[in-house]
């Protein structure tokens, strides 16, 4: 069919209107687990995608129906299609070395907001170009399928609806079906490809145009086999494991001694296995004075739930340092269980519930004698487990003597910090609370009850201990013991800023990590920064 043909064919137009919005949806998606692995996946972060793909989009509404009535040339608009498909082919190419970059000069340049200014640089950089084109696309459709004033009111509502089925589409494609089974990378592709399937069809149709065509299927298999890569950590070599999840970007690395778990390609160890059985000089030893805060050596049977097990990390410390424990861990992330029984040595009869922590808490009646909150990572914390709300319903779910542990993994400078913030609102709910900074971390452990002698507990139990290693790591932790004075600063249901608030930290934890660096680039330039390096 020729050019009057293909436009006469609503159908094709629809259809247009259609993929279209299924694409920025799906960019959109896509957008946030491309940055995550680099800035998070928190409000803030998704604020800024949002927020800068309303941008593009209105830009080009703005800009699509100016042109639509000066210029009606559908060659135009699929031309932008076109170009369009091939940006969006090339951000798995080179998205994560464009985010590195930004990342790169920000921290040299600015000294605060930085995940604001790194997330929406990189967005700017990314996305606002091919959603802009694919803005444009509706004006530009009313202005092809529109027969008459008598019809508008229904030909706009067709390619809403067109563009908002589409949209539906695009969202939950990518989410539930594209990125768990063949990554994010490839779901840019994917719908890159539709995009430009879009664009050759009409221009085969218009019998003109082949040559872009042409062009445009030449980069996009250059794309293809140069972009077909779930590897955001492209500078590690040998990963056991990198992948996705619904939930997360997922890194398993082993050395000589550990096997280790990131969900976040810059920073952080989220769960580790010593190979050796011995201690992992991290968070999860100190967590190991919870159980005889509760009374472990005096008791037969012990309950431990972990809210947020992750690979068990936690759950096999306690095995190997206490025989009576009956251990229960709540994961909402499958595919981390299901790592952790692949490379964690987790066994496969331990009892994991792929489960929100507070909606499990919300369904569950047992009680436990040490309830372990492991959810926070980063910037990422969950307001639902950080609120009153939350931790009145962890301690309805502890027995009349247990304890609470919470890992605080991010240290504030300032009056008013994440974790003050944090340590107030359990101290609201809880009569006893300590607290215990990790030597070589930016992570605090939290001891809460009510019993009235968690600490009595705890020495008691110290004493009793035949392990020489674990007397001397739990003597370590006692010296670092302090009674929290709780303040007036809380976290609700309603009200529990934790982005803002963990943002705040992540800047003092970047300026004091590159504050060497800083004097070297202002005393001597970039030269002296990379001599430096």
């Amino acid at each position: 069919m020729d050019e009057k043909k293909i436009l006469s064919n609503k159908t094709y137009l629809y259809l247009t209107e259609f993929f279209a919005g299924m694409s920025v949806m799906a960019v959109e998606l896509g957008a946030s687990r491309l940055l995550a692995p680099y800035f998070s996946s928190s409000q803030i972060v998704w604020t800024i995608i949002i927020g800068t793909i309303m941008i593009a989009m209105a830009l080009g509404n703005i800009y699509g129906g100016r042109y639509a009535d000066k210029n009606p040339n559908p060659d135009k608009l699929y031309g932008r299609i076109l170009i369009a498909a091939i940006w969006i082919a090339l951000i798995p190419v080179a998205g994560k070395y464009v985010i590195l970059g930004i990342s790169a000069v920000l921290i040299l340049a600015v000294n605060s907001n930085f995940l604001i200014w790194a997330g929406f640089l990189a967005c700017m950089a990314i996305f606002v170009f091919p959603l802009f084109l694919l803005g444009t696309v509706t004006p530009s459709l009313v202005k092809y399928t529109m027969e008459s004033l008598s019809d508008s009111g229904k030909t706009v509502g067709m390619l809403n609806a067109s563009n908002t089925i589409g949209s539906i589409l695009g969202t939950f494609l990518p989410t539930f079906v594209t990125i768990p089974a063949v990554g994010t990378s490839v779901t840019f592709l994917i719908f890159s490809g539709i995009l430009l399937l879009l664009s050759l069809l009409y221009f085969i149709s218009a019998k003109r145009g082949l040559g872009r065509i042409a062009v445009g299927i030449f980069l996009f298999l250059i794309c293809c086999a140069t972009g077909y890569s779930d590897s955001f950590a492209f500078w590690e070599n040998g990963l056991t494991y990198e992948g996705e999840s619904v939930y997360n970007y997922l890194q398993v690395k082993e050395e000589d001694d550990s096997v280790i778990l990131s969900t976040n390609v810059l920073f952080g160890v989220q769960s580790i296995l010593k190979k050796d059985d011995s201690f992992t000089g991290m968070y999860y030893d100190y967590a190991l004075a919870a159980p005889l805060m509760a009374g472990a050596m005096e008791k037969d049977d012990m309950k431990v739930l972990v809210l947020g097990n992750g690979t068990g990390t936690f759950m096999t410390q306690c095995g190997r340092c206490f025989d009576n424990m009956q251990m229960k861990g709540v994961e909402i992330d499958e595919k981390i269980t299901t790592l952790a029984r692949e490379y964690f040595a987790l066994p496969e009869d331990a009892d994991v519930i792929t489960y929100d922590g507070r909606a499990y808490l919300n369904a569950a009646d047992e009680k436990y004698d040490v309830i372990m909150v492991d959810a926070y990572q980063d910037i990422t914390i969950p307001f639902q487990m950080s609120s009153i709300e939350f931790f009145t319903l962890v301690k309805e779910h502890l027995t009349d003597d247990g304890v609470m542990v919470v890992n605080m993994n991010m240290r504030g400078k300032e009056e008013g910090n994440i974790n003050q913030y944090l340590a107030d609102t359990i101290a609201g709910v809880f009569g006893e609370v300590y607290t215990a900074d990790v030597p070589g971390s930016t992570n605090r452990e939290l001891y809460a009850s009510n019993s009235g002698r968690m600490i009595e507990s705890f020495d008691a139990g110290r004493d009793k201990l035949s392990n020489p290693d674990f007397s001397e790591l739990m003597e370590r932790v006692s010296l670092g013991l302090l009674a929290y004075q709780p303040g007036n600063y809380l976290l609700t249901d309603d009200k529990a800023p934790v982005e803002v608030l963990g943002m705040q930290v992540i800047d003092d934890l970047i300026e004091d990590e590159i504050e060497y660096y800083k004097n070297i680039f202002q005393r001597d330039g970039i030269k002296g920064l990379l001599n430096g390096m």
